[in-house]
């Protein structure tokens, strides 16, 4: 049976040395460090050989971001399980585009945890239910984020404008002198600064989200 090396990371020292005797008890892990801050952690690591870095998010005064960042920079290789009370929708979304394998919330059972390490260090990426719709949701927040921030061009104004007046795809494609086909790509354009899916959504967050902005008189010059 193949060792598991595994390092600790988790400001919590009763909670770090519980979880350590008791993944101990499991013949493949083998814990070869335990880190209390994230700079314990990288002097370990530049110093020992290691599989997976299990590790809390909330390291005292400091997020375990940067270190998971850095983890990731140095020992590309190196699976990373975040180990924590809890994540927001959108802490959820960083830690996963920062590098980590997944998310493993405490609550969960230790046999859980026994399932996720197996599955981060064979190359797989470990979520549960909540933690997977969390993801989702963070995702689907910095969408609408993202279409606040963005301006409509001139086009996707024109388009945005005709479709507030009722007109059907051939019609405003018929308003501007161009192809149904341009239409609709213009329209899913919308759909994605928007973060939505459908015309009447569309026009819903325009009116309740936009009116100060794309549905201004004046318009961005781009096309």
């Amino acid at each position: 049976m193949t060792e598991t090396r595994i390092v600790m990371v988790d400001d919590h020292g009763l909670f770090r040395e519980s979880l350590g005797r008791l993944l101990e008890s499991t013949p493949e892990f083998c814990i070869v460090a335990r880190s209390a801050t994230a700079a314990e952690a990288l002097d370990a690591l530049a110093r020992i050989e290691a599989d997976i870095v299990l590790l809390d998010y909330d390291l005292g005064d400091e997020t375990a971001l940067p270190l998971l960042s850095e983890i990731r920079r140095r020992w590309s290789a190196l699976r990373i399980l975040m180990v924590t009370a809890g994540l927001s929708d959108e802490n959820t979304l960083h830690v996963m585009e920062a590098g980590a394998s997944g998310v493993f919330l405490k609550h969960n059972s230790p046999d859980r945890l026994v399932s996720a390490i197996r599955k981060v260090t064979s190359g797989e990426v470990w979520l549960d239910d909540s933690s997977f719709r969390s993801l989702l949701a963070g995702k689907r927040n910095r969408t609408e984020m993202l279409g606040r921030a963005q301006p409509l061009t001139a086009r996707q104004s024109e388009v945005l404008r005709g479709i507030l007046d009722g007109l059907a795809n051939k019609e405003i494609a018929w308003k501007l002198k161009t192809s149904e086909t341009s239409i609709k790509a213009v329209i899913q354009e919308l759909f994605q600064k928007a973060g939505v899916r459908t015309r009447s959504q569309l026009v819903r967050i325009a009116i309740e989200k936009h009116s100060a902005d794309w549905l201004k008189a004046e318009t961005n010059p781009g096309r």
